[in-house]
């Protein structure tokens, strides 16, 4: 269900339709507003500020790489969309009938980059400590569980283990594709010195590619 305490949030509920607002309505709808992309920029931009201030103040034992580590695993783009999940945004956005016909309101990418356009339309309707408060929220609060996991990302790791081992980058190729747009299922192949360490499958490639890199570090440990 949708958050109405997010609405209640705002002052002028006008931004709020803007930051809910993917540019494919836009251009079925012309004239009547603009798109969601700029918030977006100043939103990820406030968002990467938010983060790194915090997860400085709070590690100051911690070096660059590790803090740099920890920012990307907190606000990639599989974190901000479970964000836009537990909110609910995929019922609310302003999308056009085709994007929504291939599973728009489902997608990932339009999810995370919805929610980097509400933390922008925050922070320009009531300044930072509204965005802060989101932020803590809805992505900070989950810190303590991601320090109990690996920092960097299974390609990540497979690619350091790899050239640990004096082998070439591993390369991911698609072995099979299948569905229709709005429910895509891809299963994708790693190869590391032209063999076979692992397969993944996902929704997507990205998420594809990462099970099979998962896959083969399972295979190396």
């Amino acid at each position: 269900m949708f958050d109405d305490n997010l609405v209640n949030n705002f002052r002028d509920k006008n931004i709020l339709d803007t930051a809910l607002t993917h540019r494919s309505w836009v251009n079925e709808h012309a004239k009547q507003r603009e798109s969601n992309e700029r918030l977006e920029f100043l939103g990820d931009a406030i968002l990467e500020f938010i983060v790194s201030k915090e997860i400085f103040q709070r590690f100051p034992d911690k070096e660059e790489g590790y803090l740099t580590a920890l920012r990307a695993n907190l606000v990639n783009t599989v974190n901000l969309s479970q964000v836009a999940l537990k909110l609910d945004l995929g019922s609310k956005i302003f999308l056009s009938k085709g994007e929504e016909e291939t599973g728009g309101r489902t997608n990932s990418s339009i999810m995370a980059d919805t929610v980097e356009a509400i933390i922008g339309a925050l922070f320009i309707d009531s300044g930072l400590e509204k965005a802060e408060n989101f932020v803590f929220k809805y992505l900070l609060s989950g810190i303590d569980e991601k320090l109990g996991q690996p920092l960097k990302d299974p390609k990540s790791r497979l690619q350091e283990y790899v050239q640990s081992k004096g082998f070439p980058a591993p390369k991911y190729e698609v072995v099979d594709e299948s569905g229709p747009d709005h429910d895509k299922k891809f299963i994708i192949q790693v190869l590391v010195n032209n063999e076979e360490w692992g397969r993944g499958e996902g929704k997507n490639k990205s998420e594809a590619a990462q099970n099979a890199a998962s896959k083969a570090l399972e295979k190396v440990s």
